[in-house]
């Protein structure tokens, strides 16, 4: 077994009280990135559009980039961050993970979101009996499992956010029949 932090350096997001919102038109405006986007980016479709919350602040906070993996305290799920939300803020709520040479990011999502090992670790350790709410301490304590060679990883990682995806895509196939069935039986009944 190996120590997280053997795994991946952790850091955590800007805590949202600390930033101060500016007036000042020339002081950068960040989106946050918040479960939605974390939805998203874990699909690969962009379902909410970017009609997320945002702060004008000329403090030094803490933003995302493309491909880094995020690690929600919320939801206890993991993602790498896509193109559309580079830029984003993150707040407390989340920590990016930054995995050691050894360890492919898209295989470290795999294992933080579906191996029964380690989710067992973090159910038992979380805050809240109805609200889980999980801290950067517990994730830093996780041992995870010797990983298979960096090839392996790869391809596990890859086939699980095409899985992802494609789960995504017949729901929302199956959202818009089903739409597109109760209009039809509306039209039926018109007539």
């Amino acid at each position: 077994m190996m120590q997280m932090l053997e795994v991946a350096e952790l850091n955590s997001g800007t805590p949202q009280f600390r930033i101060k919102e500016s007036l000042n038109a020339d002081a950068p405006t960040y989106f946050f990135f918040g479960q939605p986007e974390m939805e998203d980016d874990l699909t690969g479709i962009e379902t909410h559009g970017g009609s997320g919350k945002q702060i004008r602040t000329s403090d030094n906070v803490a933003t995302l980039s493309s491909g880094d993996l995020v690690f929600s305290l919320i939801s206890g799920k993991a993602t790498l961050v896509r193109n559309s939300h580079s830029g984003y803020l993150f707040t407390q709520n989340y920590v990016r993970l930054a995995p050691a040479p050894q360890v492919d990011a898209g295989y470290l999502v795999y294992m933080l979101n579906e191996d029964a090992g380690i989710k067992r670790q973090l159910q038992t350790t979380s805050q809240g009996s109805v609200t889980l709410k999980f801290t950067i301490r517990q994730l830093s304590d996780l041992l995870f499992p010797i990983p298979p060679p960096i090839e392996r990883q790869r391809v596990i990682g890859e086939l699980y956010f095409n899985q992802l995806r494609l789960a995504a895509l017949k729901k929302r196939v199956a959202a818009a029949e089903a739409t597109l069935l109760i209009e039809k039986l509306k039209e039926a009944n018109k007539s």
